[in-house]
């Protein structure tokens, strides 16, 4: 199956800081890929990269077989959203018309809603289980309640592609459940989903396929047990890992140790 975003040995910097080196990666149809690695591996920068909002300085990003540099901001917003921990919204707006700028890719500037539009909203609402904080404004909500809108928005612009970077961080144990949830039903209709995850074991528990991202290089990429038990992720998390295969379990238990 083609590839719907990818990345082409792309070389970013940041100010004086060659950031990636020659990254390359591909993501296609309904595929859920976990971006691991250690604290400042360029995971974020990466994923901003794909996103179209950092340019290489060699290499180039692909999206639908088009660089995504000759896309234009909105058309790119209809087929790719992304979602950060902390995006810069006002903080006076409500929920809902947080959830609603997702659709402005859509509609474009002064339209109303259309009957689409509202659907689309109120579909990603009840997918985020946040219908009842449709009315509050994001400043009286807690940063998991946040992080939520945030999902939302980017489900409401109902993308063919979808980045997270670190969906679960603010997140308790119970709404990180929902959220693989959710993205495995996004997953489900045909979007391609990458997502940064620091959590190892949830995150080889949701992926089909793991890409470890280390020193601003991709070093192992594949299934999860694989890639989580491979030298390539002693080295760049500096512990070893081993998997545990459980009767009854669907996923292996890890445990993680102190090289000796």
């Amino acid at each position: 199956m083609n590839a719907v975003l990818e990345a082409r040995d792309a070389v970013v910097r940041r100010g004086a800081r060659e950031v990636l080196h020659g990254v390359s990666l591909s993501l296609r149809e309904a595929e859920a890929v976990a971006l691991v690695g250690p604290n400042a591996a360029g995971k974020s920068t990466l994923v901003r990269t794909l996103a179209g909002l950092l340019r290489p300085e060699r290499g180039q990003v692909i999206l639908q077989g088009r660089p995504v540099s000759q896309w234009d901001r909105d058309a790119r917003a209809r087929a790719l959203a992304l979602v950060t921990p902390e995006e810069e919204t006002p903080p006076a707006l409500t929920v809902q018309d947080r959830v609603a700028l997702g659709r402005y890719p859509h509609r474009g500037p002064f339209r109303p809603l259309t009957r689409e539009d509202r659907a689309a909203i109120e579909g990603a609402l009840a997918a985020t289980g946040i219908v009842d904080l449709a009315r509050r404004a994001l400043e009286t909500l807690s940063a998991g309640e946040r992080q939520l809108a945030a999902l939302a928005r980017g489900l409401a612009q109902q993308p063919r592609v979808l980045l997270l970077d670190e969906p679960g961080a603010h997140l308790d144990v119970g709404h990180q459940l929902a959220l693989f949830r959710i993205l495995d039903q996004a997953r489900a209709a045909g979007v391609a989903v990458l997502a940064v995850v620091h959590d190892l074991p949830r995150a080889a528990a949701w992926a089909g396929r793991m890409v470890l991202l280390d020193r601003g290089q991709v070093t192992a990429e594949g299934p999860p047990d694989a890639v989580l038990t491979s030298p390539e992720a002693a080295r760049a998390f500096r512990v070893s890992v081993r998997a545990h295969a459980l009767p009854g379990l669907p996923h292996p238990l890890y445990s993680f140790e102190e090289p000796s």
